[in-house]
């Protein structure tokens, strides 16, 4: 330690940076691969897209803020902002920029509102059905829906739409809004997001990637990592025929496929809790820095 950094030798850091690399690569290197083709992922295409954390950006490694890289030099780092100390570089808490603490003041809210609240698994994977119902558009036009038109509005018709995430209920169709149990708005997010929710679990990504180089990117990686995760398992519970793509379809218009997609869910919620505290951890410690 150096006046509260870790300091972290040359080997050290460098072994840490190639094992977060080989973690990575093959998703972004997939990615600039499929973008050059201009091929379409109907699961994979998600996690760049709907997140704005390109490719490029994701193979950039950080140790996070206060953090002594011995022997470090700006070319081997990618994010400007790194200072030197101790004969090597760290990124120091308080160049957060100070325009965004209250992202941050918000953001702790908010990690803390949804660690507090009991999970729910009663939606059923049912959002990306309500994107579809009574719609010819549908979000994935070159994938076929697994029962075809009518069978798969009569799945929604037949079961109650229970989303409490926003970033899901704004893109049902105009006939399924009415049908969930929640009216949900943007200014309400906070106010129902709860950690059963599999895109609540996703968004954990998003925070990781929003305060990078800040945060350490072991904890981008174990984001990214479960996001992808919670993809798999939102789509394959999805109306959409992905057999083609390697994905088994979870039936949650039957009692043994709403179970499985239930136990996948629990699964899932799990795995997020830790990261949803150790970005909670990361934000509050820049929330100090900044504005103390």
């Amino acid at each position: 330690m150096d006046g509260g950094r870790t300091i972290r030798p040359r080997a050290e850091w460098e072994a840490d940076r190639a094992a977060y690399l080989a973690r990575v690569r093959p998703w972004a290197d997939d990615r600039t691969r499929r973008t050059s083709r201009q091929e379409k992922h109907p699961v994979h295409d998600f996690l760049f897209e709907y997140y704005s954390f390109r490719p490029a950006h994701l193979l950039r490694w950080t140790p996070g803020a206060e953090v002594v890289l011995e022997g470090a030099t700006p070319d081997e780092l990618g994010w400007a902002g790194f200072e030197p100390a101790s004969g090597g570089l760290v990124l120091p808490a308080v160049a957060f920029p100070r325009q965004r603490v209250g992202y941050l003041r918000w953001a702790v809210d908010y990690l803390d509102a949804v660690g507090g609240r009991e999970p729910s698994f009663g939606c059923l994977g049912l959002h990306e059905w309500a994107m579809v119902y009574r719609d010819p558009a549908v979000r994935h036009p070159y994938v076929p829906l697994r029962l075809g038109r009518a069978e798969t509005d009569a799945v929604v018709e037949a079961n109650p739409l229970r989303c409490t995430h926003y970033d899901a209920f704004r893109f049902f169709t105009t006939d399924a809004a009415p049908r969930n149990r929640l009216a949900l708005s943007r200014p309400t997010t906070a106010d129902h997001d709860q950690p059963g929710c599999i895109h609540v679990t996703m968004d954990l990504y998003k925070f990781a990637y929003k305060v990078a180089p800040f945060g350490p990117a072991g904890l981008t990686a174990d984001a990214f990592e479960l996001a992808a995760a919670a993809r798999a398992v939102d789509m394959r519970a999805s109306p959409y025929d992905l057999t083609g793509y390697g994905f088994p379809p979870i039936p949650i218009e039957t009692r043994a496929g709403r179970e499985e997609y239930v136990e996948l869910q629990r699964g899932l919620s799990e795995r997020a809790a830790p990261i949803r505290q150790r970005l909670r951890e990361v934000y509050g410690r820049l929330m100090t820095a900044v504005s103390g």
